[in-house]
């Protein structure tokens, strides 16, 4: 289960998302969808960045809160924060990722939209929330008991484990996932050159 949150007209938005997907590795991208008939839909088509929040299995009633329709989702009991960059963060997300839209489609009765991950954080190792069936709930076995080179445990940014075909995390809880920066353009008529004159 994620929350996906963002800036709107009147203040921070968020809505509660089952559909987030791992998208691509290079760059890394992941893809969400928003019912078209959402009142979010405004903000998600001015917004710039998003950010994507993995739950931990117990905060189902977080989940709930930005799931309800009409909600103050963002009053107490929810802690927030904006990011240094201005989008809001929930402050108790286990993992979270903030990300640069760069597609928005329509496709049915959805918007599909696709996003670049620029920034990355973990700040603990527990196992995640998941909805099935009309229920929440959670895995059981060693991909929710903690990270498979024996780190885990709580506290923030342990920086024990690793991200999923990437570096490890730092001391910070950095994963490490974000998009390359482009290579900087050769100026017409100009050559690049190596040390060494190799």
């Amino acid at each position: 289960m994620t929350i996906v949150t963002m800036n709107g007209a009147q203040g921070p938005v968020g809505f509660t998302a089952t559909s987030v997907a791992s998208l691509s590795q290079s760059p890394p991208l992941v893809s969400l969808s928003l019912a078209a008939g959402s009142s979010i839909v405004p903000a998600l088509h001015a917004a710039d960045t998003l950010v994507v929040h993995l739950l931990a299995h117990d905060q189902h009633d977080l989940a709930a809160r930005f799931a309800a329709p009409g909600a103050d989702r963002f009053a107490a009991p929810t802690r927030w924060r904006p990011l240094g960059t201005g989008e809001p963060l929930l402050i108790d997300a286990a993992v979270w990722l903030r990300c640069r839209i760069r597609q928005r489609i329509p496709a049915g009765d959805h918007w599909l939209v696709v996003a670049e991950v620029v920034e990355s954080r973990a700040g603990r190792s527990v196992a995640p929330l998941v909805y099935h069936d009309g229920g929440y709930g959670t895995f059981v076995g060693a991909a929710a008991g903690g990270r498979g080179d024996g780190g885990g445990g709580s506290g923030g940014g342990s920086g024990s484990g690793r991200s999923v075909g990437g570096p490890p995390a730092t001391d910070d809880g950095d994963l490490g996932i974000r998009a390359r920066q482009a290579a900087r353009p050769v100026r017409p008529g100009r050559t690049t050159s190596t040390k060494g004159g190799r």
